[in-house]
């Protein structure tokens, strides 16, 4: 029975021991076993870290691009605005000036006509012969020749009266403020505003009319041996021409 006993004691003494023995070396194995664990978790952190970084930097690297794309078609279309403009302005300037062209040709053609009509008409009072006097202008009718002359190479607007630029009775007007006269202001009242004379018996500072007294369509200053000084149209400017260049149908003498 003790030796019964004894070896129940000893046999429960020897599973303790393998019970301790084998809780002491499964610790080791259970630490080794962790430490994998942690080694996959922080390169997996490492990696989504870094796929992040890379996206930021590809869609800062998209952004930049779409940046300099859209600058890029900003200056694009600011040139071809530009260059739209200045081609209309072209466009424009050359539309006035063949509408100025065509305006001159007309009112040259509605001159001749009227011309033609009255040489065609009797009693009409307008003699066929024009003055080539070659006597000097003196005092106001001096003063009215320089005025005009000085205005020659100016531009011819319609409405204007000066300086820079005048049309047919602008410039009429103006050459005779000088010397103190007041003139109507258009062509009709001017070819009525002084004394009808003769264009066989013209004078230095003469108003001549083209078309009827009371309905002319343009005036100009007659300054003596055949020419006259007018504000002619857009194309020609303020000239001085002779009496053939458009012989007038009329005159009227204010001084």
């Amino acid at each position: 029975m003790r030796a019964g006993v004894a070896g129940g004691v000893l046999g429960t003494l020897a599973v303790a021991g393998a019970s301790a023995s084998s809780a002491n070396a499964a610790e080791p194995v259970t630490q080794t076993l962790e430490l994998p664990t942690l080694t996959a978790d922080l390169a997996a952190q490492v990696a989504q870290s870094a796929d992040a970084t890379q996206q930021a930097a590809a869609n800062y690297q998209l952004q930049a691009e779409r940046d300099a794309a859209a600058a890029k078609a900003a200056k694009q279309a600011k040139s071809d605005l530009a260059e739209a403009k200045k081609k209309a302005e072209a466009e424009a300037k050359k539309k006035a000036e063949e509408a100025a062209a065509r305006k001159a040709a007309a009112e040259r053609a509605s001159r001749s006509t009227a011309r033609t009509t009255l040489s065609a008409s009797t009693g009409s009072g307008v003699s066929a012969s024009v003055s080539t006097s070659t006597s000097t202008a003196t005092g106001s009718a001096a003063a009215v020749i320089s005025f005009v002359k000085a205005q020659i190479g100016k531009s011819y607007v319609m409405g204007a009266t000066g300086p820079s630029a005048y049309d047919c009775s602008g410039l009429v007007q103006a050459a005779f403020k000088q010397v103190g006269i007041s003139l109507p202001r258009v062509s009709q009242d001017q070819s009525t505003a002084g004394t009808q004379v003769s264009l066989s018996n013209l004078q230095p500072g003469d108003i001549l009319y083209w078309g009827g007294a009371g309905s002319a369509y343009h005036v100009a200053v007659y300054v003596g041996d055949g020419m006259f000084v007018g504000a002619q149209n857009p194309s020609t400017g303020i000239v001085e021409k002779p009496l053939s260049y458009d012989p007038p149908t009329g005159a009227v003498r204010v001084l």
